[in-house]
């Protein structure tokens, strides 16, 4: 086993992941335990984590000393190469940010963990200071044009420290370095498949005999496959409820009848949008906005609980699509940011007395879209694309009012139909027009006009965590921009948004 000491970076729980594709049993720790849980458990090999502190910051997270004299191979990913650098009597500096992709250099290919790289390849950043200098016996083995201490080893006290994060997805040969690692440490590899049978049992075993589950489907994969798992699990004890509010794409409420069908179950679908309208009026703040969404859901979940109750039905969970992304966003570890509120992270109000049932909880996109194939889910359920549970009200910066909700719909029905026709939509993990509410000039019919500037984000990834822009060919960017100036009222112009993720989000809001 290996041991993962979590500085609170939004990738820690992809280190562990990372490990189990490898075949690495793991566990994540607190740091202020570490010396403790080392003692007791015995590892073959730690992986201290990224972290969004800085090292000299009053109460940064922080390890006793005394974890590097355990002659145990220790492998430092972004933050925690700092934190060996800083207890070892190297040094730390505020140094320039970067964030996204960068190009580094092996200098060394003798090196314990550099086997089976090439001499140039692309990892992925995610820093504020870095390393002026390391304690001495560490030697540089990689590098950036702008990182010198981008990937250092200590082979004599079995230390190892990348910046950069392997973890992710876009770092490339970042699986290697990994199994480099897991090879240092003695540890033998055995690949273990996720369980869809045991996710059920689960369920079952759960929910019992005889209690029913509501549960939240908003059409989107996550709440998709759970609510899969559930209808294979208990059948017509659960009830799926669809809150048709106004703010979900176009055909979602036909996908969501479809797709319940094959189970025969028969979805509840309640028409609120304009209550919901009502409820977001003069609200512009994303968190405030996400937050009256939600508690609007667990409203409608409590007149539907009353109704299902009234037919002598003994309701006991709600079912949600919650998955790990959102956990993390939401500061899911003890030492993580919060990046942002997700409606359906949080829990419940104690006043309505039911126990969450989130069977997708503790997986990845990816993996949830994994245990979807398992359950013989055809593409067009499992790889439809993500989409927010707030829907477009955090795809409109500001004020969602009936008229840019419209404008919205039309702009966002265009990049689908755009990308559908140039045979790109299944090439790419998630594509959104976004109300900006930015103002910029433009002519039309040669008069002179002040309208709003709608942005595209179109972006390539597989967990969530990480992503880069898509390279969208020109010319159906070309023809997205112009339907959107032309169709779509009071639009001054369209930009694209290309950054990658981090240092932005998915959306915008």
């Amino acid at each position: 086993m290996l041991l993962i000491v979590d500085f609170g970076s939004q990738t820690t729980q992809l280190i562990r992941r990372r490990l189990k594709e490898i075949g690495v049993t793991s566990e994540i720790i607190n740091p202020e335990d570490a010396l403790s849980e080392i003692s007791s458990k015995k590892p073959k090999g730690i992986i201290l984590s990224g972290g969004p502190s800085s090292v000299y910051e009053d109460g940064a997270p922080t390890i006793d000393s005394k974890v590097f004299q355990q002659n145990i191979p220790i492998l430092g990913i972004c933050y925690g190469l700092q934190i060996i650098a800083l207890l070892l009597k190297g040094e730390v500096i505020g140094g320039r940010k970067e964030y996204g992709p960068a190009k580094i250099k092996i200098k060394n290919f003798e090196g314990k963990l550099t086997k089976g790289l090439p001499e140039e390849f692309t990892v992925w950043m995610s820093h504020g200071d870095e390393v002026k200098k390391m304690p001495e016996a560490f030697e540089i083995v990689g590098l950036t044009e702008s990182v010198p201490y981008t990937f250092v080893e200590n082979d004599a006290q079995k230390l190892y420290g990348v910046q950069f994060h392997p973890e992710v997805e876009h770092t490339e040969f970042g699986k290697i370095i990994l199994e480099n690692f897991v090879e240092l440490c003695g540890v033998e590899a055995k690949l273990e498949e996720i369980d869809v049978d045991a996710l059920v049992k689960d369920i079952q075993e759960k929910v019992g005999k005889d209690a029913y589950v509501i549960g939240a489907v908003s059409g989107g994969v996550d709440s998709t496959v759970a609510g899969a798992l559930c209808a294979k699990a208990i059948g017509d004890r659960f009830f799926p409820i669809y809150v048709e509010n106004g703010l979900m794409r176009k055909g979602t409420r036909e996908h969501v009848e479809k797709f319940f069908k094959q189970f025969n179950v028969q979805p509840d679908i309640v028409e609120c949008e304009a209550e919901m309208l009502e409820k977001l009026k003069g609200k512009s703040d994303p968190e405030e906005k996400r937050k009256i969404i939600g508690n609007f859901y667990i409203e409608i979940f409590e007149r539907e609980l009353e109704r299902i109750t009234k037919m002598g039905k003994n309701v006991k969970f709600l079912l949600q699509g919650t998955i790990y992304s959102d956990v993390i966003e939401s500061q899911g570890t003890k030492h993580a940011s919060k990046i942002k509120s997700h409606h359906n992270v949080g829990g419940l109000p104690e006043k309505m007395k039911l126990e969450l049932l989130e069977p997708m909880r503790y997986f990845f996109k990816d993996e949830v879209r994994s245990i979807g194939k398992k359950l013989g889910l055809t593409d067009e359920f499992i790889h439809k694309q993500p989409f927010p549970g707030p829907g477009y009200a955090v795809r409109i910066r500001g004020e969602v009012t009936a008229d840019r909700l419209m404008k919205e719909r039309i702009a966002d029905d265009i990049v689908m139909e755009e990308l559908e026709q140039a045979d790109l939509l299944s090439k790419v993990f998630i594509s959104f027009a976004i109300m900006s509410g930015a103002q910029s000039t433009a002519v039309k019919g040669d008069g002179r006009f002040f309208g709003e500037v709608v942005a595209l984000r179109i972006v390539e990834s597989q967990d969530v965590m990480t992503a880069k822009w898509a390279q969208i060919p020109y010319e159906v960017l070309q023809k997205i921009s112009s339907r959107i100036v032309n169709e779509v009222p009071e639009i001054s112009r369209v930009v694209y948004d290309i950054t990658t993720k981090p240092p932005a989000t998915m959306e915008w809001e």
